[in-house]
């Protein structure tokens, strides 16, 4: 069973919470995590302005997605950061790619679900996940979440991230704030309980 984890990160933190959505994965026996950059749409000019550069480096090795590959995968966890309380602009171009892929049903039934980032607490994660969501109704697959059975996500002595519609992050406003071990740990939770639920969906 595989599942595929594509993900946009331009500073380093969706590509952690996507190492650890796929440590969860790999908790589910029987389960292969598949890590995979969506294309980049910004020239390298505009990259070294932003400070890119330097931090993509540390996840150069992962493969590009392609879009064949999500009709492959048996269950599929995007990441993408929140750009004014929605997906990056990458993901969406990557996202509008798939249209014979859903005049096809190539997605109908698959398990989905999606984990987020964002510069502030309240900076859009959870619109960036419920917006994201429209996508993967269109396409016939099954949402799932981060519920709380995660009590992580119920913390009142720390910042964190993490909501009942997936894990996220509080990246900072210059992305000085790495993932917490709690944000982490939300992040394992969702990548597990979406492999276990394909399983269901695969017998």
């Amino acid at each position: 069973m595989k599942v595929l984890i594509p993900f946009y990160s331009m500073y380093g933190h969706i590509y952690r919470m996507a190492e650890a959505v796929a440590e969860g994965v790999r908790e589910v026996p029987g389960a292969e995590a598949a890590l995979r950059r969506v294309p980049e749409t910004l020239p390298a000019d505009v990259l070294e302005k932003m400070g890119a550069v330097e931090p993509q480096k540390a996840f150069a090795h992962i493969p590009v997605c392609t879009v064949n590959e999500l009709a492959e995968a048996d269950a599929i966890i995007f990441g993408t950061p929140t750009r004014f309380g929605n997906m990056c602009g990458q993901m969406r171009q990557f996202l509008d790619a798939t249209g014979g892929l859903w005049m096809k049903g190539s997605l109908v039934g698959k398990a989905g679900g999606v984990f987020s980032s964002s510069a502030t607490q309240h900076g859009g994660q959870e619109s960036t996940i419920l917006t994201f969501h429209t996508f993967l109704l269109h396409q016939g697959m099954v949402i799932v979440g981060l519920p709380y059975a995660f009590a992580g996500q119920m913390r009142m002595d720390e910042l964190t991230g993490g909501s009942p519609y997936g894990a996220s992050t509080i990246a900072g406003g210059q992305g000085e704030r790495l993932p917490s071990e709690n944000d982490l740990a939300g992040a394992r939770y969702q990548g597990k309980y979406v492999a276990e639920i394909a399983a269901k969906l695969c017998r």
